[in-house]
C-alpha cells in the first residue's frame, strides 16, 4: 500500500475493521482511525469481541466506511496487533486531537468507567 493509500485511510474519519470468528466468518465494526506512521491506529475497549478474535488471528481487511460500517471504498488486507501500553496512550492523545470535543469527551467516559487499562490500541499494519 502507499503512502497516499494509508494517508486517505488514516485521514477518514471512521475505518471498517473486518476481523474473523473462529469459523472464519467475517465480523465488521466501524471505528474511529489515526495514522500511526508506516500503519493506522484503532482504539477500543480491552474485552472487545473484535481483541479476542485479533489475538486469535491478526490478518484483517481495512477500508474506509462511514458512521454505521457502510463501505465507502474498497478493503485491503492488513495485519492488526494488540499494542502496548505506551502505544495505547500515544493513540489516546491522537484520537482526541484528531476529533476534538467527541473525540476527548469519549476518551474521558470510557476512562471514568474502565479505568486506563480497560481500552487498547490496535496497530494496523496494510499488507504490501
Amino acid at each position: 500500500m502507499d503512502d497516499t493509500q494509508l494517508d486517505r485511510l488514516g485521514s477518514g474519519k471512521y475505518l471498517l475493521v473486518i476481523s474473523y470468528r473462529k469459523d472464519g466468518t467475517p465480523v465488521a465494526t466501524p471505528v474511529w482511525v489515526i495514522r500511526d506512521g508506516d500503519a493506522l491506529g484503532v482504539w477500543t475497549a480491552a474485552d472487545s469481541w473484535k481483541v479476542k478474535r485479533i489475538r486469535r488471528r491478526a490478518d484483517v481487511l481495512v477500508g474506509p466506511c462511514d458512521l454505521r460500517g457502510n463501505p465507502t471504498g474498497d478493503q485491503v488486507p492488513a495485519t492488526a496487533e494488540i499494542a502496548g501500553t505506551a502505544t495505547t496512550a500515544r493513540y489516546r492523545t491522537l484520537i482526541a486531537r484528531k476529533y476534538g470535543v467527541v473525540g476527548r469527551l469519549t476518551l474521558l467516559g470510557s476512562r471514568l468507567r474502565r479505568g486506563l487499562e480497560g481500552t487498547v490500541g490496535i496497530r494496523v499494519t496494510p499488507k504490501p
